[in-house]
């Protein structure tokens, strides 16, 4: 467990998620963008060009780590080499925090490339938390774990979500990466109530926010990042703003990546939504510089695919909205 004092200070503004296709403008531009997350296993296992221009960004700017292989909920025990890779990395570009996510990803030491959910119960809350005891001993830091998008709920399940991720930060010291796209489309999937959900969580946890476009496909939503925030997102947005104390910011984009300005700009937009909420200072904002996409059919077939394996394990999937 995280002893007291060694959390992490968050004290940044608007950014933006590093990707390849930016990284020309970001270097002949050093845009005035507040900070930058790293998708941790893009640059873990890259040299190069890959790698350093990762370390010009790092001399220039704020950054964060954001892991999707960590698969903490996993039975599998913890790949020990991946945490020499997530700890070398971190060593060289000194990243204010390390972040991951609440699921599992793999079994066998297969990786799925997906982040799958979890029965959230007594058993699996110890089991969560020894596993994040034992990471953060490792890397000698925090740990910040994100809220997940989840499209379906086990009836194993016992502890609510929220709840769920209170008792992982009471019993570790861990951190909470707030996603409210994730809380809007769980929400939406699970037939739950978005504002609920947010303020059961342990918002004085919360290190960072993340935003995102997703894919509402009727009967249920897809967390896509192809797109704009949608407005009911960022509604909630603004309620996250006020019980947070107003946490650091980040838009992911990730698939149909439009250019820096045009993602720098929706991030930007999130300003409008903090007016009349003084912020309790550890978010500085910058005074520096909508269409919805069309449905991803390799990610609904996806959302498919993981309903029918629920069905075939001994986990009962409860279908999403009826």
């Amino acid at each position: 467990m995280m002893e007291q004092g060694e959390e992490v200070s968050p004290e940044l503004g608007l950014g933006l998620g590093l990707r390849g296709k930016h990284f020309n403008y970001i270097l002949e531009n050093w845009p005035t963008v507040d900070w930058f997350e790293v998708i941790s296993e893009n640059f873990m296992d890259s040299g190069g060009r890959p790698r350093w221009v990762l370390r010009q960004i790092a001399e220039r700017y704020p950054v964060v780590m954001h892991g999707v292989s960590l698969s903490i909920g996993s039975l599998d025990a913890l790949d020990m080499d991946y945490l020499a890779r997530l700890k070398a990395l971190a060593e060289e570009i000194k990243p204010r925090w390390i972040s991951d996510h609440l699921c599992w990803t793999g079994v066998n030491g297969v990786n799925t490339h997906d982040l799958l959910p979890m029965p959230l119960t007594e058993e699996s809350l110890k089991h969560v938390s020894g596993r994040i005891n034992e990471v953060q001993d490792f890397l000698g830091r925090q740990l910040v774990l994100e809220n997940p998008s989840t499209y379906l709920t086990f009836r194993q399940s016992t502890i609510p979500e929220p709840d769920f991720l209170r008792c992982l930060t009471e019993e570790t010291g861990c951190g909470l990466l707030l996603d409210v796209n994730n809380v809007y489309v769980t929400s939406y999937n699970n037939d739950l109530d978005a504002e609920e959900y947010l303020r059961a969580l342990p918002v004085e946890s919360v290190v960072q926010m993340h935003l995102a476009g997703h894919q509402n496909c009727g009967t249920h939503i897809i967390d896509t990042h192809d797109g704009p925030v949608v407005p009911e997102v960022w509604k909630l947005f603004a309620e996250a703003w006020k019980l947070t104390g107003g946490a650091p910011v980040l838009l992911e984009w990730d698939a149909r990546i439009p250019s820096f300005e045009e993602c720098h700009a929706e991030v930007l937009k999130a300003k409008k939504y903090m007016d009349g909420f003084e912020s309790d200072g550890r978010t500085a904002i910058s005074t520096g510089p909508g269409e919805v996409s069309n449905p991803v059919d390799f990610l609904v077939s996806q959302f498919t695919e993981l309903t029918e394996f629920a069905e075939l394990t001994d986990l009962e999937a409860v279908d999403i909205r009826g």
